[in-house]
């Protein structure tokens, strides 16, 4: 619906989630382990050394196909790595469900669907996070 709001989350993370034909579940659990131990919040001396479960922080995780969008070659982005939503859709939900497990509270949007998503970056700090087999 036009003009509703499916997630929402104060301090924590806004995760831009994208899926290839590769990924397993195994890169989901390895995704969430690295994700939510990263030391990037600030600390009482002002370093990066709390995660988002140590700052009691909430994730927004947004299903995001273009994130795998192919821009060496001509003007038109190829998005032939990103996988399908058969595919990306139950490894999505499930890298969700492992963020939960860990105790976080996971807010999303709606896959697949057309979204603005709002956001204010503190500082700006943006991580590219990938599994290892990348």
């Amino acid at each position: 619906m036009e003009g509703e709001i499916t997630g929402q989350i104060g301090t924590g993370l806004a995760l831009l989630v994208g899926v290839t034909h590769d990924d397993q579940e195994a890169d989901a659990v390895y995704l969430v382990e690295k994700i939510s131990g990263l030391r990037i919040f600030d600390d009482e001396d002002g370093k990066m050394n709390l995660s988002v479960l140590d700052v009691g922080g909430s994730i927004l995780s947004v299903s995001q196909f273009t994130l795998y969008g192919d821009t060496r070659k001509g003007k038109r982005p190829s998005y032939s790595q990103a996988a399908g939503g058969d595919k990306a859709e139950p490894l999505y939900n499930r890298f969700n469900d492992l963020l939960r497990a860990k105790g976080l509270t996971v807010e999303t949007g709606r896959f697949g669907a057309e979204m603005d998503v709002e956001l204010v970056n503190w500082g700006p700090v943006t991580f590219w996070v990938e599994s290892p087999q990348k």
